[in-house]
């Protein structure tokens, strides 16, 4: 068993398009049936603002697996620490031996959940989309808009977060990738010129509205991966001609779907899983105008998928 850091591992995996075409492969082999992936084993710790999800899932003629223990503390930022860490663990399907700790401290999550969106964008946006409207000023509002630059040829950002410094500390860091950026006042002026929306917010409340959708938009929402979180507001899912998640299950438990599912209802749009859409090679974008909308709640496929290329870069 071979235990490698975060620096190690940070040296040899990073957005890209190897990286993306893994990831990618993982959500083709779950849209195949090919994936064996069992619920998000989760736990909250309110006295402390903290909690660990468990993630993990077996592709079917690999020969390893992971195991992932992702934990946030969101008071650390007050102690000087980051809110994300966690490791994977990669076992032997067919012995059961662990092969691999990878101790990244969240930074390969990072990464599948960058190219994630990357991936959506690939199959749901325009192939002209060239603006950004981003709904966030995090970690992942900077590394989505990156992987996004695989797919399409981003050039131009609108963003908007809670709190203006945060937006204008964004823009300068991503002036200073290229981007011509613009800090917006409202969710509503980031996104009526976008060609792609990424909301990236840890936002326990609806933040995005139907109203606030430009014609042929593409919307990727990543930040509802819990029961507690919300971005979109119903509005948004019925308003769009084609709604994507990761899988319908998680959709409906943590991410976007969970306004139907909680009341009982179905929704009132069929419903796409993004590996099938990848499997099948479906154009879901029937015209330029359509808006597709695609939710990503995190999968234990796409942790599997990452951890064993980082390994292969590893022991490459």
């Amino acid at each position: 068993m071979k235990l490698y850091r975060r620096d190690e591992i940070e040296a040899v995996v990073g957005i890209d398009d190897e990286a993306l075409r893994q990831v990618e492969a993982g959500f083709a082999a779950l849209g195949r049936g090919e994936v064996v992936q069992p619920p998000i084993l989760s736990m909250a710790m309110e006295e402390f603002n903290s909690e660990v999800d468990v993630k993990t899932a077996h592709i079917k003629g690999w020969k390893r697996y992971a195991i992932k223990v992702s934990s946030g503390a969101f008071d650390n930022p007050k102690r000087g620490l980051p809110s994300l860490s966690g490791l994977m663990m990669l076992f032997s399907a067919e012995t059961g031996q662990v092969e691999a700790v990878l101790f990244d401290e969240g930074y390969l999550t990072m990464v599948r959940t960058a190219l994630a969106g990357a991936i959506a964008a690939k199959h749901l946006s325009r192939r002209d989309s060239r603006r950004v409207g981003v709904i966030g000023a995090g970690e992942q509002a900077r590394r989505q808009v990156e992987a996004l630059r695989l797919v399409r040829n981003i050039d131009t950002l609108d963003v908007w977060a809670r709190h203006r410094e945060s937006a204008e500390a964004y823009a300068e860091e991503m002036r200073s990738q290229g981007f011509t950026v613009t800090v917006s006042d409202s969710v509503h002026a980031a996104c009526q010129q976008a060609d792609i929306i990424v909301t990236a917010t840890p936002s326990r409340e609806p933040l995005l509205h139907a109203s606030d959708l430009p014609e042929g938009v593409h919307v990727t929402a990543m930040g509802s991966d819990s029961p507690d979180k919300r971005e979109l507001d119903e509005s948004v899912l019925t308003r769009a001609d084609v709604f994507v998640c990761d899988t319908r299950a998680q959709s409906e438990h943590n991410g976007e779907l969970k306004v139907f599912a909680n009341e009982k209802r179905e929704p009132p749009f069929k419903v796409h899983e993004l590996g099938r859409v990848i499997e099948r090679g479906e154009n879901l974008r029937l015209s330029d105008a359509a808006i597709t909308l695609c939710d990503l709640t995190g999968t234990g496929v796409q942790d599997t998928a990452i951890a064993n290329f980082a390994l292969s870069r590893l022991a490459g």
